[in-house]
Protein backbone atom coordinates (compact mmCIF):
# COMPACT_ATOMS: atom_id res chain seq x y z
CA UNK A 1 0.00 0.00 0.00
CA UNK A 2 1.30 3.36 -1.25
CA UNK A 3 1.87 6.29 1.82
CA UNK A 4 0.09 9.34 1.26
CA UNK A 5 3.02 12.31 1.57
CA UNK A 6 3.04 14.21 4.60
CA UNK A 7 4.76 16.88 5.64
CA UNK A 8 7.50 16.07 8.85
CA UNK A 9 5.84 17.00 12.48
CA UNK A 10 9.30 18.73 12.98
CA UNK A 11 8.36 21.47 9.75
CA UNK A 12 4.70 22.02 11.42
CA UNK A 13 6.30 22.77 15.22
CA UNK A 14 9.24 24.83 12.70
CA UNK A 15 6.30 26.77 11.97
CA UNK A 16 4.72 27.12 15.10
CA UNK A 17 7.68 28.28 16.56
CA UNK A 18 7.76 31.10 14.02
CA UNK A 19 4.13 31.96 14.22
CA UNK A 20 5.10 32.65 18.04
CA UNK A 21 8.05 34.89 17.07
CA UNK A 22 5.88 36.71 14.82
CA UNK A 23 3.39 37.57 17.83
CA UNK A 24 6.11 38.47 20.40
CA UNK A 25 7.66 41.16 17.70
CA UNK A 26 4.50 43.14 17.87
CA UNK A 27 5.09 43.81 21.41
CA UNK A 28 1.52 43.75 22.72
CA UNK A 29 0.18 45.58 19.98
CA UNK A 30 -2.60 43.52 18.72
CA UNK A 31 -2.28 44.14 14.32
CA UNK A 32 -5.45 43.52 11.84
CA UNK A 33 -5.68 41.30 9.40
CA UNK A 34 -8.03 40.62 6.64
CA UNK A 35 -8.76 37.25 4.55
CA UNK A 36 -10.48 37.81 1.43
CA UNK A 37 -11.27 34.42 0.04
CA UNK A 38 -12.42 33.71 -3.98
CA UNK A 39 -13.98 30.17 -5.44
CA UNK A 40 -14.68 26.64 -4.06
CA UNK A 41 -15.56 25.50 -0.23
CA UNK A 42 -11.58 23.88 -0.69
CA UNK A 43 -10.64 27.68 -0.45
CA UNK A 44 -12.60 28.60 2.42
CA UNK A 45 -11.69 25.59 3.84
CA UNK A 46 -8.06 26.97 3.19
CA UNK A 47 -8.59 30.31 4.50
CA UNK A 48 -9.93 29.54 7.87
CA UNK A 49 -6.40 27.94 8.45
CA UNK A 50 -4.67 31.06 7.01
CA UNK A 51 -6.83 32.76 9.55
CA UNK A 52 -6.31 30.28 12.59
CA UNK A 53 -2.43 30.68 11.57
CA UNK A 54 -3.11 34.80 11.66
CA UNK A 55 -4.58 34.32 14.89
CA UNK A 56 -1.65 32.72 16.78
CA UNK A 57 0.46 35.13 15.33
CA UNK A 58 -1.37 37.74 17.08
CA UNK A 59 -3.66 39.10 14.44
CA UNK A 60 -7.23 40.44 14.81
CA UNK A 61 -9.55 39.66 12.11
CA UNK A 62 -11.07 42.51 10.48
CA UNK A 63 -13.60 43.19 7.20
CA UNK A 64 -12.19 46.68 7.01
CA UNK A 65 -9.56 47.00 4.50
CA UNK A 66 -8.94 50.74 5.54
CA UNK A 67 -7.89 49.62 9.61
CA UNK A 68 -5.95 46.10 7.63
CA UNK A 69 -2.42 46.28 8.68
CA UNK A 70 -2.68 42.85 6.58
CA UNK A 71 -4.46 41.99 3.18
CA UNK A 72 -4.31 38.41 1.83
CA UNK A 73 -6.08 37.38 -1.14
CA UNK A 74 -7.04 33.48 -1.64
CA UNK A 75 -7.96 32.99 -4.71
CA UNK A 76 -9.40 30.64 -7.53
CA UNK A 77 -8.32 30.26 -10.92
CA UNK A 78 -11.34 28.23 -12.48
CA UNK A 79 -12.86 30.50 -14.24
CA UNK A 80 -12.03 34.35 -15.60
CA UNK A 81 -13.90 36.00 -14.05
CA UNK A 82 -13.41 35.26 -10.50
CA UNK A 83 -9.47 35.94 -11.76
CA UNK A 84 -10.60 39.19 -13.41
CA UNK A 85 -12.01 40.46 -9.63
CA UNK A 86 -8.53 39.65 -7.91
CA UNK A 87 -7.06 42.11 -10.61
CA UNK A 88 -9.20 44.72 -10.27
CA UNK A 89 -8.93 44.65 -6.54
CA UNK A 90 -5.59 44.75 -6.43
CA UNK A 91 -5.12 47.55 -8.74
CA UNK A 92 -7.34 49.28 -6.17
CA UNK A 93 -4.90 48.43 -3.44
CA UNK A 94 -2.37 50.53 -5.00
CA UNK A 95 -4.00 53.71 -3.68
CA UNK A 96 -4.23 52.16 -0.46
CA UNK A 97 -0.63 51.39 -0.43
CA UNK A 98 0.77 54.42 -1.30
CA UNK A 99 -1.78 55.88 1.78
CA UNK A 100 0.19 53.12 3.99
CA UNK A 101 3.31 52.09 2.98
CA UNK A 102 3.65 49.39 6.09
CA UNK A 103 0.78 47.52 4.69
CA UNK A 104 1.81 44.01 3.39
CA UNK A 105 -0.52 42.64 0.59
CA UNK A 106 -0.14 38.89 -0.28
CA UNK A 107 -1.72 36.65 -3.30
CA UNK A 108 -2.29 33.31 -2.71
CA UNK A 109 -4.11 30.27 -3.64
CA UNK A 110 -4.94 28.79 -6.86
CA UNK A 111 -3.94 31.90 -9.10
CA UNK A 112 -0.28 32.62 -8.43
CA UNK A 113 0.21 28.58 -8.69
CA UNK A 114 0.06 29.40 -12.23
CA UNK A 115 3.43 30.86 -13.37
CA UNK A 116 2.27 33.02 -15.79
CA UNK A 117 -0.23 34.74 -13.36
CA UNK A 118 2.51 35.43 -10.75
CA UNK A 119 4.78 36.58 -13.34
CA UNK A 120 1.90 38.85 -14.49
CA UNK A 121 1.64 40.01 -10.52
CA UNK A 122 5.23 39.97 -10.47
CA UNK A 123 5.17 42.81 -13.16
CA UNK A 124 2.42 45.07 -12.84
CA UNK A 125 1.43 44.93 -8.99
CA UNK A 126 4.88 45.66 -7.63
CA UNK A 127 2.55 46.68 -4.98
CA UNK A 128 2.05 43.02 -3.59
CA UNK A 129 4.37 41.96 -0.91
CA UNK A 130 3.62 38.10 -0.43
CA UNK A 131 2.93 35.79 -3.05
CA UNK A 132 2.35 31.86 -2.64
CA UNK A 133 0.34 29.08 -4.07
CA UNK A 134 -1.43 26.16 -2.93
CA UNK A 135 1.64 23.91 -1.90
CA UNK A 136 3.25 26.90 0.38
CA UNK A 137 -0.17 27.28 2.17
CA UNK A 138 0.85 25.53 5.32
CA UNK A 139 4.64 27.84 4.96
CA UNK A 140 3.19 31.10 5.10
CA UNK A 141 3.83 31.62 8.80
CA UNK A 142 7.35 31.48 7.60
CA UNK A 143 6.88 34.00 4.52
CA UNK A 144 5.06 36.33 6.30
CA UNK A 145 8.13 36.38 8.74
CA UNK A 146 10.09 37.23 6.28
CA UNK A 147 8.00 40.25 4.87
CA UNK A 148 7.97 41.67 7.74
CA UNK A 149 11.27 41.34 8.87
CA UNK A 150 12.94 42.72 5.30
CA UNK A 151 10.10 44.56 3.85
CA UNK A 152 11.17 42.72 0.74
CA UNK A 153 8.74 41.01 -1.56
CA UNK A 154 8.36 37.31 -0.94
CA UNK A 155 7.57 34.37 -3.57
CA UNK A 156 7.13 31.01 -3.22
CA UNK A 157 5.05 29.19 -5.86
CA UNK A 158 6.62 25.83 -6.11
CA UNK A 159 6.79 22.64 -5.13
CA UNK A 160 4.23 19.48 -5.24
CA UNK A 161 1.88 19.46 -2.24
CA UNK A 162 2.34 17.10 1.25
CA UNK A 163 -0.74 17.04 3.61
CA UNK A 164 0.26 18.98 6.63
CA UNK A 165 -1.75 18.21 9.36
CA UNK A 166 -1.56 19.98 12.82
CA UNK A 167 -2.18 23.38 11.66
CA UNK A 168 -4.24 25.63 13.68
CA UNK A 169 -7.65 26.03 11.71
CA UNK A 170 -10.46 29.19 12.80
CA UNK A 171 -13.59 27.64 12.04
CA UNK A 172 -16.23 30.33 10.83
CA UNK A 173 -19.79 28.92 11.60
CA UNK A 174 -20.78 27.65 14.40
CA UNK A 175 -22.53 24.40 13.56
CA UNK A 176 -21.18 23.83 10.69
CA UNK A 177 -17.97 23.06 9.44
CA UNK A 178 -15.96 22.37 6.35
CA UNK A 179 -13.72 19.32 6.52
CA UNK A 180 -10.74 18.28 4.17
CA UNK A 181 -10.69 14.53 3.41
CA UNK A 182 -8.07 15.19 0.28
CA UNK A 183 -6.41 16.97 -2.12
CA UNK A 184 -5.84 17.53 -5.79
CA UNK A 185 -7.18 16.02 -9.10
CA UNK A 186 -6.18 13.26 -11.36
CA UNK A 187 -8.89 13.72 -13.40
CA UNK A 188 -7.51 16.31 -16.23
CA UNK A 189 -10.40 17.35 -17.59
CA UNK A 190 -9.60 19.18 -20.52
CA UNK A 191 -11.10 22.35 -19.48
CA UNK A 192 -10.48 22.15 -15.87
CA UNK A 193 -6.90 23.98 -14.19
CA UNK A 194 -7.02 22.35 -10.87
CA UNK A 195 -5.29 19.72 -11.35
CA UNK A 196 -2.48 22.22 -12.50
CA UNK A 197 -2.76 24.19 -9.39
CA UNK A 198 -3.90 21.81 -6.66
CA UNK A 199 -1.11 18.67 -7.36
CA UNK A 200 -2.42 14.95 -7.36
CA UNK A 201 -4.64 13.31 -5.31
CA UNK A 202 -3.39 13.19 -1.68
CA UNK A 203 -5.91 11.53 0.81
CA UNK A 204 -5.71 12.09 4.70
CA UNK A 205 -5.61 9.60 6.93
CA UNK A 206 -9.04 8.31 8.02
CA UNK A 207 -7.68 8.67 12.06
CA UNK A 208 -6.54 12.51 11.19
CA UNK A 209 -10.09 13.01 9.75
CA UNK A 210 -12.14 11.56 12.62
CA UNK A 211 -9.85 13.51 14.84
CA UNK A 212 -10.62 16.86 13.33
CA UNK A 213 -14.10 15.68 13.61
CA UNK A 214 -14.76 14.84 17.00
CA UNK A 215 -12.75 17.98 17.95
CA UNK A 216 -15.30 19.94 16.24
CA UNK A 217 -18.22 18.02 17.37
CA UNK A 218 -17.06 18.82 21.04
CA UNK A 219 -17.18 22.61 20.02
CA UNK A 220 -21.16 21.93 19.23
CA UNK A 221 -20.79 21.68 15.51
CA UNK A 222 -23.57 19.66 13.99
CA UNK A 223 -22.74 19.43 10.67
CA UNK A 224 -20.14 18.77 8.36
CA UNK A 225 -19.08 18.95 5.24
CA UNK A 226 -16.60 16.39 3.75
CA UNK A 227 -14.49 18.31 0.76
CA UNK A 228 -12.66 17.14 -2.00
CA UNK A 229 -12.23 17.58 -5.58
CA UNK A 230 -13.38 13.79 -5.78
CA UNK A 231 -14.19 12.63 -2.77
CA UNK A 232 -15.13 8.92 -4.89
CA UNK A 233 -11.34 8.78 -5.23
CA UNK A 234 -10.77 8.85 -1.57
CA UNK A 235 -8.08 6.59 -0.28
CA UNK A 236 -7.35 5.55 -4.37
CA UNK A 237 -3.69 7.14 -4.19
CA UNK A 238 -2.91 4.47 -1.23
CA UNK A 239 -4.55 2.03 -3.24
CA UNK A 240 -7.37 1.36 -1.19
CA UNK A 241 -11.16 0.44 -2.62
CA UNK A 242 -13.84 2.10 -1.45
CA UNK A 243 -12.24 3.72 1.19
CA UNK A 244 -15.21 6.86 1.43
CA UNK A 245 -17.85 4.92 1.98
CA UNK A 246 -16.17 3.28 4.88
CA UNK A 247 -14.94 6.97 5.80
CA UNK A 248 -18.78 7.62 6.13
CA UNK A 249 -19.58 4.32 7.97
CA UNK A 250 -16.87 5.81 10.47
CA UNK A 251 -18.15 10.06 10.65
CA UNK A 252 -21.45 8.82 11.41
CA UNK A 253 -21.06 7.34 14.70
CA UNK A 254 -19.11 10.14 15.89
CA UNK A 255 -21.43 11.72 18.88
CA UNK A 256 -22.39 15.34 18.42
CA UNK A 257 -22.56 14.64 14.72
CA UNK A 258 -25.99 15.16 13.37
CA UNK A 259 -25.42 15.60 9.64
CA UNK A 260 -22.73 14.57 7.00
CA UNK A 261 -22.82 16.47 3.77
CA UNK A 262 -20.17 15.80 0.80
CA UNK A 263 -18.53 17.08 -2.43
CA UNK A 264 -17.81 17.09 -5.18
CA UNK A 265 -18.46 13.55 -6.32
CA UNK A 266 -17.53 12.54 -9.97
CA UNK A 267 -19.95 10.01 -11.65
CA UNK A 268 -16.92 7.67 -13.18
CA UNK A 269 -15.87 7.17 -9.50
CA UNK A 270 -19.60 6.68 -8.01
CA UNK A 271 -19.48 3.32 -6.72
CA UNK A 272 -22.44 1.45 -5.00
CA UNK A 273 -21.00 0.95 -1.95
CA UNK A 274 -21.05 4.58 -1.95
CA UNK A 275 -24.95 4.83 -2.52
CA UNK A 276 -25.43 1.84 -0.20
CA UNK A 277 -23.71 4.18 2.98
CA UNK A 278 -25.43 7.25 2.01
CA UNK A 279 -29.26 5.25 2.35
CA UNK A 280 -28.03 3.19 5.52
CA UNK A 281 -25.81 5.94 7.50
CA UNK A 282 -28.85 8.24 9.49
CA UNK A 283 -26.37 11.06 9.63
CA UNK A 284 -25.24 11.37 5.72
CA UNK A 285 -28.12 13.75 4.18
CA UNK A 286 -30.03 12.00 1.03
CA UNK A 287 -28.33 15.13 -0.78
CA UNK A 288 -26.08 14.14 -3.82
CA UNK A 289 -23.87 16.96 -5.75
CA UNK A 290 -23.46 15.03 -8.70
CA UNK A 291 -21.46 16.92 -11.78
CA UNK A 292 -23.28 16.36 -14.94
CA UNK A 293 -20.85 18.83 -17.34
CA UNK A 294 -23.23 17.99 -20.36
CA UNK A 295 -25.75 15.72 -21.43
CA UNK A 296 -24.24 14.99 -25.22
CA UNK A 297 -21.68 11.83 -25.64
CA UNK A 298 -19.26 13.83 -27.85
CA UNK A 299 -18.84 16.82 -25.16
CA UNK A 300 -18.55 14.43 -22.56
CA UNK A 301 -15.70 12.60 -24.44
CA UNK A 302 -14.12 15.85 -25.68
CA UNK A 303 -14.31 17.04 -21.58
CA UNK A 304 -12.42 14.18 -21.03
CA UNK A 305 -15.06 12.82 -18.75
CA UNK A 306 -15.21 9.24 -19.09
CA UNK A 307 -18.45 8.71 -19.01
CA UNK A 308 -21.83 8.87 -20.88
CA UNK A 309 -25.19 10.20 -20.13
CA UNK A 310 -26.49 6.28 -20.13
CA UNK A 311 -24.02 5.91 -16.94
CA UNK A 312 -25.16 9.26 -15.78
CA UNK A 313 -28.80 8.35 -15.70
CA UNK A 314 -28.13 5.00 -14.18
CA UNK A 315 -26.58 6.13 -11.44
CA UNK A 316 -29.35 8.78 -10.67
CA UNK A 317 -31.99 5.94 -11.03
CA UNK A 318 -29.99 3.67 -8.42
CA UNK A 319 -29.60 6.83 -5.72
CA UNK A 320 -33.10 7.01 -6.24
CA UNK A 321 -34.44 3.63 -6.02
CA UNK A 322 -32.39 3.60 -2.50
CA UNK A 323 -33.57 6.87 -1.51
CA UNK A 324 -36.65 8.02 -2.85
CA UNK A 325 -36.32 11.11 -1.38
CA UNK A 326 -32.72 12.13 -2.68
CA UNK A 327 -32.19 15.77 -3.46
CA UNK A 328 -29.78 16.27 -6.70
CA UNK A 329 -27.67 19.45 -7.37
CA UNK A 330 -25.33 19.33 -10.45
CA UNK A 331 -22.25 21.38 -12.55
CA UNK A 332 -23.19 21.83 -15.93
CA UNK A 333 -21.03 24.12 -18.47
CA UNK A 334 -22.70 25.22 -21.52
CA UNK A 335 -20.49 26.32 -24.94
CA UNK A 336 -17.66 24.31 -24.52
CA UNK A 337 -16.09 24.68 -27.65
CA UNK A 338 -17.11 21.32 -29.54
CA UNK A 339 -20.85 21.95 -28.22
CA UNK A 340 -23.51 22.39 -31.32
CA UNK A 341 -27.26 23.13 -30.90
CA UNK A 342 -27.99 19.11 -30.64
CA UNK A 343 -25.59 19.01 -27.82
CA UNK A 344 -27.00 21.49 -25.91
CA UNK A 345 -30.06 19.47 -26.51
CA UNK A 346 -28.76 16.94 -24.85
CA UNK A 347 -28.45 18.42 -21.78
CA UNK A 348 -31.66 20.15 -21.86
CA UNK A 349 -33.31 16.27 -22.05
CA UNK A 350 -30.90 15.25 -19.13
CA UNK A 351 -32.83 18.24 -16.88
CA UNK A 352 -35.95 17.37 -17.79
CA UNK A 353 -35.37 13.53 -17.29
CA UNK A 354 -33.57 13.78 -13.89
CA UNK A 355 -35.21 16.99 -12.95
CA UNK A 356 -32.19 18.36 -10.55
CA UNK A 357 -33.37 20.69 -7.43
CA UNK A 358 -31.00 23.35 -8.74
CA UNK A 359 -28.05 23.46 -10.82
CA UNK A 360 -24.80 25.46 -10.45
CA UNK A 361 -24.03 26.20 -14.29
CA UNK A 362 -21.38 28.41 -16.34
CA UNK A 363 -20.42 29.53 -19.33
CA UNK A 364 -17.18 28.25 -21.10
CA UNK A 365 -14.21 30.20 -19.13
CA UNK A 366 -11.12 28.69 -21.58
CA UNK A 367 -8.06 28.47 -18.79
CA UNK A 368 -4.44 29.06 -20.15
CA UNK A 369 -2.89 25.77 -20.26
CA UNK A 370 -5.98 23.67 -20.61
CA UNK A 371 -6.45 21.39 -23.62
CA UNK A 372 -9.79 23.12 -24.13
CA UNK A 373 -8.11 26.52 -24.30
CA UNK A 374 -6.53 25.37 -27.55
CA UNK A 375 -9.79 24.01 -29.28
CA UNK A 376 -11.77 26.73 -31.61
CA UNK A 377 -15.14 27.29 -30.82
CA UNK A 378 -18.57 25.70 -32.79
CA UNK A 379 -21.06 28.46 -31.64
CA UNK A 380 -20.74 32.40 -30.63
CA UNK A 381 -21.09 34.26 -28.13
CA UNK A 382 -24.40 35.27 -28.57
CA UNK A 383 -25.32 31.60 -28.73
CA UNK A 384 -24.00 30.37 -25.97
CA UNK A 385 -25.71 33.40 -24.00
CA UNK A 386 -28.68 32.44 -25.73
CA UNK A 387 -28.32 28.84 -24.82
CA UNK A 388 -27.25 29.29 -21.12
CA UNK A 389 -30.46 31.75 -20.91
CA UNK A 390 -32.84 29.11 -22.07
CA UNK A 391 -31.21 26.57 -20.18
CA UNK A 392 -31.40 28.86 -16.58
CA UNK A 393 -35.17 29.48 -17.81
CA UNK A 394 -36.20 25.59 -17.64
CA UNK A 395 -34.37 24.58 -14.60
CA UNK A 396 -36.06 27.49 -12.82
CA UNK A 397 -39.44 25.74 -13.77
CA UNK A 398 -38.05 22.85 -12.57
CA UNK A 399 -36.74 24.11 -9.20
CA UNK A 400 -40.26 25.88 -8.60
CA UNK A 401 -42.41 22.86 -9.47
CA UNK A 402 -39.97 20.74 -7.12
CA UNK A 403 -40.07 23.53 -3.95
CA UNK A 404 -43.77 23.41 -4.64
CA UNK A 405 -44.39 20.32 -3.54
CA UNK A 406 -42.61 20.97 0.03
CA UNK A 407 -45.88 23.61 1.08
CA UNK A 408 -47.46 21.58 4.08
CA UNK A 409 -44.46 19.43 4.84
CA UNK A 410 -42.37 19.87 7.90
CA UNK A 411 -38.81 19.98 7.61
CA UNK A 412 -35.74 19.99 10.15
CA UNK A 413 -34.16 23.11 9.59
CA UNK A 414 -30.50 24.11 11.03
CA UNK A 415 -30.67 27.76 11.61
CA UNK A 416 -27.49 29.61 10.57
CA UNK A 417 -28.75 33.19 11.22
CA UNK A 418 -30.77 36.45 9.87
CA UNK A 419 -31.20 36.47 6.66
CA UNK A 420 -29.63 38.98 5.06
CA UNK A 421 -32.03 40.26 2.94
CA UNK A 422 -35.00 39.70 4.92
CA UNK A 423 -33.16 40.90 8.78
CA UNK A 424 -36.73 39.94 10.65
CA UNK A 425 -36.42 36.29 9.62
CA UNK A 426 -33.76 33.85 10.52
CA UNK A 427 -32.59 31.27 7.79
CA UNK A 428 -31.38 27.75 7.73
CA UNK A 429 -30.97 24.56 5.62
CA UNK A 430 -33.52 21.53 5.58
CA UNK A 431 -31.79 18.15 5.21
CA UNK A 432 -32.17 18.89 1.33
CA UNK A 433 -29.99 21.74 1.94
CA UNK A 434 -32.82 24.05 0.60
CA UNK A 435 -32.71 27.25 2.39
CA UNK A 436 -35.98 27.86 4.35
CA UNK A 437 -36.49 31.58 5.58
CA UNK A 438 -38.87 31.68 8.87
CA UNK A 439 -39.68 33.72 11.91
CA UNK A 440 -38.22 33.23 15.04
CA UNK A 441 -35.84 34.32 18.45
CA UNK A 442 -32.04 34.56 17.29
CA UNK A 443 -31.64 32.57 20.32
CA UNK A 444 -32.09 29.40 17.55
CA UNK A 445 -29.05 29.80 15.94
CA UNK A 446 -27.18 26.97 15.42
CA UNK A 447 -30.35 24.36 16.70
CA UNK A 448 -32.25 22.44 14.57
CA UNK A 449 -35.72 23.18 14.89
CA UNK A 450 -38.94 22.12 13.10
CA UNK A 451 -40.60 24.54 10.08
CA UNK A 452 -43.69 23.84 8.81
CA UNK A 453 -43.04 24.97 5.12
CA UNK A 454 -45.83 27.88 4.08
CA UNK A 455 -44.92 28.89 0.82
CA UNK A 456 -42.35 28.10 -2.13
CA UNK A 457 -40.30 30.67 -4.36
CA UNK A 458 -37.74 29.07 -7.08
CA UNK A 459 -34.86 28.84 -4.63
CA UNK A 460 -36.35 29.99 -1.10
CA UNK A 461 -38.63 28.03 1.17
CA UNK A 462 -41.06 30.37 3.86
CA UNK A 463 -42.31 28.29 6.62
CA UNK A 464 -43.72 28.83 10.27
CA UNK A 465 -41.83 27.51 13.38
CA UNK A 466 -43.80 24.42 14.84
Amino acid sequence: MRETPVIDKNEIEAQKAVMELVKNGFSGRSPKALVETYGCQQNVNDSQRLKGMLTEMGYSLTEDRDEADLILMNTCAVRDNAEQRVFGNLGALKHLKAKKPELIIGVCGCMPQQEHIADRIRAKYRHVDLIFGTHALYRFPSLLAEALEHRSRVIDIGGEGAIAEGLPVLYDNGAKAFVSIMYGCNNFCSYCIVPYVRGRERSRRAEDVLAEIRALAERGVKEVMLLGQNVNSYGGDRGETDAFAELLYMVNEIPGIERIRFMSSHPKDLSEGLLLAMSRCAKVCHQLHLPLQSGSDKVLRDMNRRYGAEKYLSIVSRARELMPDISLTTDIIVGFPTEERTDFEDTLKILEAVRFDSIFSFIFSPREGTPAAKMESAATNEEKSAWFQEMLDLQNRISAEINAKCVGQVRDVLVEGESRHEPDMLFGRDYANKIVNFRGDISMKDKIVKVRITKAQTWILYGELM
